[in-house]
């Protein structure tokens, strides 16, 4: 061999065998797991050759992602790491092997109050380790309490036999619970405003979630027709429990004062009026609502139908009130 070249290709060669020892160590992060660090060197004391996973396990020309499943399945760190030519990565004993340390707690951000999650409160002590929640991977997010109810993520276990429930001890997740006082638009009367302070002195949370009422304000709409009938607040508010909701408004819509009503002809011509105020004087709302009258509603019926009995003509017949066939100016006024 020439003698100029051979310093170069022993220079090469010393180089090709040093290659494996400047592998560095590479941080796998991860949002509500300790980080993993995979070391090269640890590696390559067991086999030398990169080719071993390069590329025939991790192509370093793609930016790849594996979950835990998948690995459990054989892809990434799995195609060894699988009981037999390593440790394996379905093995709860091993999982601080590569994360090194039990997660941290996991907040989960609700109005009412956030629900914190202790990894080590499930972890030490109590007979459980990471595969018992965590099959193949993290838990899907965006469960609502309702699915939880019926033993989805936490409710799994938390279903008032292997763990408290989750429909009842809600202080014991959300820290710094706080119920709010409601207030539901109810145009053109007030406000239908409903206390959880007064009700809670009386019921418990899973009274009425979620069997009843969703968490989130507003998801079961229900009319005051559906109500009467035994609907939302109807199941309770039915006269015999509490109070029926077709009984005193003001109690739920408080300061409540029903509007005067014009009505008015299909070119916009006023062909009428219902004084709320005279008539509430000596009736009760439930006289007329929501048996005669729906509430909020555009009910359209011709004075022909009033006299056989149906909208105003059910009082105004003669007996229970003047007859809509009688004097027209004391409706019609101009």
């Amino acid at each position: 061999m020439n003698r100029r070249i051979f310093p170069f290709v022993a220079a090469a060669a010393v180089m090709l065998l040093a290659m494996p020892a400047l592998a560095k160590d590479i941080l796998f992060t991860f949002r509500n797991a300790p980080a993993v660090v995979f070391s090269h060197d640890i590696h390559l004391a067991k086999n030398r050759d990169c080719k071993t996973c390069h590329s025939a396990i991790f192509d370093l020309s793609k930016r790849q992602h594996f979950s835990m499943a998948q690995m459990e399945k054989g892809k990434s760190c799995g195609a060894c790491h699988n009981g037999k030519r390593a440790f394996s990565v379905a093995a709860d004993r091993d999982c601080l092997r590569c994360h090194g340390s039990v997660p941290p707690a996991i907040t989960f951000r609700v109005k009412v109050g956030n629900a914190v999650f202790s990894h080590d409160s499930h972890v030490n002590g109590k007979g459980f380790g990471c595969k018992s929640c965590h099959a193949g991977g993290p838990l899907r997010s965006g469960v609502t309490m309702a699915q939880m109810e019926k033993g989805k993520s936490c409710g799994a276990c938390h279903n008032g036999k292997t763990a408290f429930t989750v429909a009842a001890n809600c202080g014991s997740c959300h820290r710094g619970l706080a119920t709010k006082t409601l207030h539901y638009p109810s145009k053109p009367v007030n406000d239908a405003v409903f206390s959880h302070d007064f009700h809670l002195n009386i019921y418990k949370c899973l009274d009425c979630h979620t069997k009843k009422f969703d968490y989130r304000q507003g998801s079961r709409k229900t009319t005051m027709a559906g109500m009467e009938k035994g609907k939302s607040c109807g199941v309770c508010h039915n006269g015999k429990t509490a109070f029926a909701a077709s009984g005193d408004c003001n109690k739920c819509h408080q300061g409540f004062k029903p509007a005067n009503l014009t009505f008015r002809d299909n070119h916009g011509t006023v062909i009428g009026y219902f004084n709320h105020d005279f008539h509430t004087a000596a009736f009760q709302c439930k006289d007329c609502h929501t048996k005669v009258f729906p509430y909020n509603s555009d009910m359209r019926v011709t004075m022909t139908e009033m006299g056989m009995g149906k909208a105003c003509g059910a009082c105004h017949d003669g007996k229970t009130a003047f007859s809509v066939k009688g004097d027209c100016v004391k409706c019609h006024k101009k």
